[in-house]
């Protein structure tokens, strides 16, 4: 089970419970972790929480974490869209900077997020390019490679995974068993992404090459829907504020919250969740030893 506390979207004012600083960060991880979280996907923030993948951040934060549990660290590859990894490009058309996503790759992490795709978001009226053409996908992919750092292959809708995801493992540069997190619903940001359906999270799952570790993260009101069926479909399971700020329509929640409704989901259902030691070796990862 996956916590994603942060992202690079949200912000205080949406909900006083997001963590966005490191301590903050580290804190919620560690509850998190006691309440049954095996992995954390982190997104970092510079001082005025702005998004960064800065590597100094990424590492402050992830020595606070290790310092105090041994849960799988995944650093965000994609940062934001504001902040320092937004440059403008052309008139009013802004792009994130690979060379401010690929930061994250020197933050010391278990695994970095690979989104192998290009894709436009719209926010506030301001069009940001997310731009990870084929060369650019295997640039990324190679240095996390070299590092010995795990990709999360992303994908916002199908084609992502048929063609971006495929092509770079096709050319050996990702091994088995390969981590893939289905991200639905964020089609009113990002141009070309799918809204969450039981019939496009189905597909979708059908679709992954094998020998594929799968999740999924839905936005908003489509998050518990989206990870009960995951589990049916024998997927594993991410919640957080970076893809839900609400508890229930009205109601803010705190990432501890949505991490214990879906462990007792787990558990009800006759599963239950992995430490994060199990998580390491469904992923292929080298064992970590515990903080002391």
């Amino acid at each position: 089970m996956t916590v994603a506390p942060t992202g690079g979207f949200a912000m205080k004012a949406q909900n006083p419970n997001l963590p966005t600083q490191p301590d903050e960060i580290a804190d919620d991880v560690v509850r998190c972790f006691n309440a049954g979280a095996s992995i954390a996907a982190l997104h970092a923030r510079t001082a005025d929480d702005g998004p960064t993948c800065d590597s100094g951040v990424y590492r402050r934060i992830n020595q606070l974490i290790r310092g105090r549990c041994d849960i799988v660290i995944n650093n965000s590859g994609g940062g934001g869209l504001t902040g320092d990894m937004a440059r403008r490009i052309g008139g009013d058309l802004w792009e994130v900077a690979l060379e401010e996503r690929m930061k994250a790759a020197d933050g010391g992490a278990d695994m970095v997020t690979l989104n192998a795709m290009t894709v436009l978001a719209t926010v506030g009226g301001r069009e940001t390019l997310l731009s990870t053409s084929p060369r650019l996908s295997r640039q990324f992919a190679t240095r996390l490679r070299e590092k010995r750092i795990k990709p999360e292959w992303e994908a916002f809708s199908p084609a992502h995974i048929l063609q971006d995801m495929q092509t770079l493992i096709a050319e050996g540069l990702d091994e088995p068993p390969y981590f893939v997190n289905l991200c639905l619903g964020l089609h009113n940001v990002f141009q070309g992404a799918v809204p969450y359906s039981p019939k496009m999270l189905q597909l979708m799952v059908e679709l992954l090459p094998a020998n594929s570790i799968y999740t999924v993260s839905a936005a908003g009101e489509s998050q518990l829907p989206a990870t009960v069926q995951m589990l049916l479909l024998g997927g594993h399971v991410r919640v957080g504020l970076e893809d839900n700020l609400n508890y229930r329509p009205g109601q803010p929640a705190t990432n501890v919250q949505l991490v214990e409704r879906i462990v007792r989901i787990i558990r009800e259902l006759g599963m239950e969740p992995a430490s994060p030691e199990e998580a390491r070796a469904i992923l292929g990862l080298p064992r970590r030893l515990k903080a002391a």
